[in-house]
């Protein structure tokens, strides 16, 4: 089967990408709505970018009626924001993050969530997970006919679990993925869990 996009709506191409493009990282991002409570929604539109600066790069549609999902317009306004990343065990809340809500309604009301503050950084984080990136807006740009934002993150600060990092034996970061567990997404109503890690020696060049 060769599927022509010129020929499908956009909503069709998205079902074709993020049923095939798998699995996907999920950003659960944290971010302040204008009256001050928390707002927390889930992208898997979501990379990592460049490490100098170190950049991570989200892509947020719109909402049904054309405007603005509420954490790109808080990012905008309020320029910092927090990016989780979720473990498996977690994609019932996850998917409950994922309700159109009213603007300026919390979604941490919808789970049960303990936040943890973050060393010099005005936002919390979500105690749960085991690794959060403390953010920046870096830049906004829009792409497509839609269009979909795509916000760029300078990541100011890494958390990580003490449970899920050691040091090898010259000091180096190790992180172990295990267990970090991290939740994929797949396409539809889909979600994947880690499974077994591959250990693979890069060739000597």
């Amino acid at each position: 089967m060769e599927i022509k996009f010129a020929d499908l709506s956009s909503s069709k191409i998205y079902h074709c990408m993020t049923q095939t493009i798998i699995p996907r990282p999920i950003a659960w991002v944290l971010s302040e709505n204008e009256n001050l409570s928390l707002n927390l929604a889930p992208f898997s539109y979501f990379t990592a970018v460049s490490s100098k600066p170190p950049l991570i790069m989200m892509s947020i549609g719109k909402k049904p009626d054309g405007s603005f999902k509420d954490t790109r317009v808080n990012i905008e306004m309020r320029r910092e924001f927090v990016v989780h990343i979720a473990r498996e065990g977690q994609a019932v809340e996850v998917t409950e993050t994922s309700r159109g809500l009213a603007a300026g309604e919390s979604e941490l009301g919808l789970i049960d969530a303990e936040l943890a503050q973050l060393e010099d950084f005005r936002l919390p984080r979500l105690a749960a997970c085991p690794v959060a990136l403390a953010c920046e807006l870096h830049s906004i740009q829009e792409m497509g006919d839609v269009p979909q934002s795509l916000v760029f993150g300078r990541v100011k600060s890494l958390y990580l679990d003490d449970a899920v990092c050691s040091s090898d034996a010259k000091g180096g970061l190790v992180v172990d993925a295990k267990k970090v567990s991290p939740l994929g997404r797949l396409g539809a109503e889909e979600y994947a869990n880690f499974g077994d890690v591959i250990h693979i020696p890069r060739p000597i060049s």
